[in-house]
């Protein structure tokens, strides 16, 4: 029998270069848990009925642990920097707001003066344009200078380091085959299951073990009706361990002469098949061989 975490070790490598090519937490998850159905199927072609009980069940378990990975989630941090950044606390500098006063009192007090001299002199309108130009200019820089702090700061904003959510493929991997590790002992533990029937002791089968005793308490009582109904329970313990009682019938293709051993009537006139002890099967295997009592002449015919 493959062991599962066989199977997950010889496809580790590619499924970990699947899941380092993938960018999304919700593909990762669909990614393993494919994976997973697919180990799965190979895995219970070769168990027992307990065991490919117990495998579905760890299986399902641990697929739906993988993907709580899909809860995970990036914080929104990005637009608290960015008010935290394009709104700043100004800072308050004596110096420039005096410097920026003594500008602005001298050109007012130069155009005033030019202003003044046009009464007299007709000349001073062009010095009096060429200030107006020169105070434009002034303004002009200093709202350009405005504009490029603006823009470096939103530079700044671009240049922030964006967290990016990634999942660690070796530690994800190295849980996932521990856990399908623990997945193999647990199933390990009921391959017995898998043992013929003649291996096993009358105390590892209770209800074979409950039906003798009702039925030695039966003889007991010398009640011959109690112990044949106890005797129709049969098929349906022998059902709950997976075994079937075959009857030999000539038209049924279920009843294969290799399953009974036949014994030629002593009766030369009888012409029907009498099934002495039925053949237990379970699933394909056989497990015990049928009597059967057939014809005096069928021998002759064969």
């Amino acid at each position: 029998m493959k062991k599962i975490s066989t199977l997950f070790s010889e496809e580790r490598n590619l499924l970990q270069t699947d899941i380092e090519n993938t960018s999304s937490i919700e593909q990762i998850v669909k990614l393993v848990q494919n994976r997973l159905d697919n180990f799965e199927r190979i895995y219970i072609s070769e168990l027992n009925l307990t065991q490919v009980r117990l495998a579905a069940f760890f299986l399902d378990m641990l697929r739906q642990s993988i993907g709580t990975l899909a809860a995970a989630n990036l914080a929104q941090i990005v637009p608290t920097q960015q008010k935290q950044i394009t709104n700043p606390i100004p800072n308050f500098a004596p110096n420039r707001v005096i410097l920026k006063l003594l500008k602005a009192l001298l050109y007012i007090g130069i155009l005033g003066w030019l202003f003044y001299l046009t009464k007299t002199t007709p000349g001073a309108w062009m010095a009096m344009l060429l200030a107006s130009v020169l105070l434009g200019l002034e303004i002009v820089l200093q709202l350009d200078k405005n504009n490029q702090e603006d823009n470096s700061t939103s530079q700044e904003l671009l240049k922030l380091p964006q967290a990016v959510l990634r999942v660690d493929s070796k530690v994800l991997l190295d849980n996932l085959a521990d856990a399908l590790h623990t997945i193999d002992l647990a199933v390990a533990r009921f391959e017995e299951g898998n043992k013929q029937e003649g291996d096993l002791g009358v105390e590892e089968l209770p209800e074979l073990l409950g039906f003798l005793q009702k039925l030695m308490g039966a003889s007991f009582l010398d009640k011959p009706q109690m112990a044949i109904a106890l005797a129709q329970l049969l098929p349906q313990i022998l059902m709950e361990q997976g075994i079937r009682a075959q009857i030999y019938r000539t038209n049924d293709p279920e009843s294969d002469r290799n399953y009974f051993d036949f014994e030629p009537s002593i009766d030369p006139d009888t012409k029907d098949y009498v099934t002495l002890t039925p053949a237990l099967l379970k699933g394909d295997r056989l497990l015990r061989r049928g009597r059967v009592i057939e014809p005096a002449y069928s021998q002759a015919r064969e």
